[in-house]
C-alpha cells in the first residue's frame, strides 16, 4: 500500500526539540543529528521515539539506519552516500520504511533502484542551512520529479517558507519538509502551528 505522508514535515537536531513541538500536532518529524557518539545519538533517539508514540507522530531517523534498527524505529531517511553504505536487506527484514534524498535524475535513479518509500527533492529554494553543490531545483523540477516517480511520495524541501508551500504543493510534492523556517523562528511553537494549519488546509 502506498505511504500516505502528512504534509507538513518538520525536521530537528535534538530529542529536545521532538519533545517540545510534537504535543503541538506534528505528526511526521525526522530527527538529524550530526557529530555525536553513537551512544549520545542512540539516547536521542530513544528519547525522541517515546514522545513520538505517546503523541501518534511518525519519528524519522537520519542516517543512523543501524542504531533505527536497535532502537525500534520504523522509518529511516537516507542521503545518497549512505544509502550507498547501508544495508537495505536488514532495514527491510526490520519492517523500517526509507526514504532517500535525491538531487539529480542520476540519484533518482539509484533512489528508485532500492524501492524507496519517498523520495525527497531539493534544494527547491536557496537554503541558508549548508552549503549546497546544486543549485535550486524550483517548482518545474518537483512537477518532474512528480511525474516520474508517479504514486511514491514527495517530499520537497530547502529554502520552504510559509508563503512558498501553496506552490510547492500544487506544483506535486505530498510533504513540504522544513528546518530553519521554524527552528530560528523567535517563536518555534507559533511557527510550527502556521505551517501544520497552512499545509493541512491545502491538502
Amino acid at each position: 500500500m502506498t505511504l500516505v505522508l502528512d504534509p507538513f514535515y518538520l525536521i530537528v537536531d535534538s530529542a529536545a526539540w521532538v519533545r517540545r513541538l510534537v504535543p503541538l500536532g506534528v505528526k511526521l518529524i525526522q530527527l538529524r543529528i550530526k557529530g555525536a557518539s553513537d551512544a549520545a545519538i542512540a539516547r536521542q533517539i530513544r528519547e525522541a521515539k517515546i514522545c513520538c508514540e505517546h503523541y501518534g507522530a511518525h519519528l524519522v531517523v537520519n542516517d543512523y539506519w543501524r542504531l533505527a534498527i536497535a532502537e525500534g524505529c520504523t522509518f529511516v531517511h537516507l542521503g545518497q552516500d549512505d544509502l550507498a553504505g547501508a544495508d537495505l536487506a536488514a532495514i527491510r527484514a526490520a519492517g523500517i520504511r526509507l526514504g532517500v534524498s535525491t538531487h539529480d535524475h542520476i540519484e533518482l535513479d539509484q533512489a528508485l533502484s532500492v524501492a524507496p518509500d519517498y523520495v525527497a527533492l531539493g534544494p527547491i529554494y536557496p537554503t541558508v542551512l549548508k552549503q549546497m553543490p546544486w543549485n535550486p531545483q524550483g517548482l518545474s523540477r518537483i512537477m518532474e520529479w512528480k511525474q516520474l516517480i508517479g504514486e511514491i511520495p514527495l517530499v520537497a524541501i530547502g529554502g520552504l517558507t510559509i508563503d512558498r508551500i501553496p506552490g510547492v504543493l500544487a506544483a506535486g510534492a505530498d510533504s513540504a519538509a522544513v528546518v530553519t523556517d521554524i527552528l530560528r523562528h523567535p517563536d518555534p511553537e507559533h511557527q510550527t502551528r502556521r505551517w501544520m494549519a497552512v499545509t493541512r488546509a491545502i491538502v
